[in-house]
């Protein structure tokens, strides 16, 4: 048992040690208070902030390794309206009309401190609803594929 634990903390710590050599992501929300539509509630406001940056560092992943990306939500629109059901939680209904996903962000690769590339986008999908992808059945799937769409063309499509 005393010999699993200590490979298995060996493999953690190596896994560790690859992964700060990787690409990884820093993300920020500048006045999350202030953006358009993002849950009203701190705990669901946490858990969005959470889920986009997790999806963030899974993109940065396939950055060349050292590469660090950097951004800074200005602004978020959540795909549909939110419709307050009852006070303890929200409903968010989407309806494909104006209320498809929008982002404003700043970004900006880092390698060694050194800014490789940097901008500022505003995204949207107004077909949103018309979209497929892997994430269809998770929590901010219309953002995450916004994410990713931006991702490929921004940082990929030059490969």
């Amino acid at each position: 048992m005393i010999r699993y634990l200590c490979r298995a903390a060996a493999s953690a710590a190596l896994l560790f040690a690859a992964g700060s050599a990787g690409a990884g992501a820093t993300v920020t929300y500048v006045h999350p208070e202030k953006m358009t539509d993002v849950p009203r509630y701190p705990s669901d406001r946490e858990q969005m902030e959470l889920t986009l940056r997790e999806h963030l560092e899974q993109l940065a992943a396939r950055l060349p390794a050292g590469q660090q990306l950097i951004v800074d939500f200005l602004d978020i629109d959540l795909a549909g309206d939110v419709f307050p059901r009852v006070p303890v939680q929200d409903i968010r209904v989407l309806k494909g009309r104006a209320d498809w996903p929008r982002m404003h962000l700043r970004w900006r690769i880092e390698q060694d401190g050194t800014v490789l590339r940097s901008g500022e986008r505003e995204l949207s999908d107004p077909n949103y609803l018309m979209n497929s992808s892997r994430h269809d059945r998770e929590l901010y799937a219309h953002e995450k594929n916004l994410l990713d769409d931006w991702f490929r063309k921004e940082f990929l499509a030059s490969r």
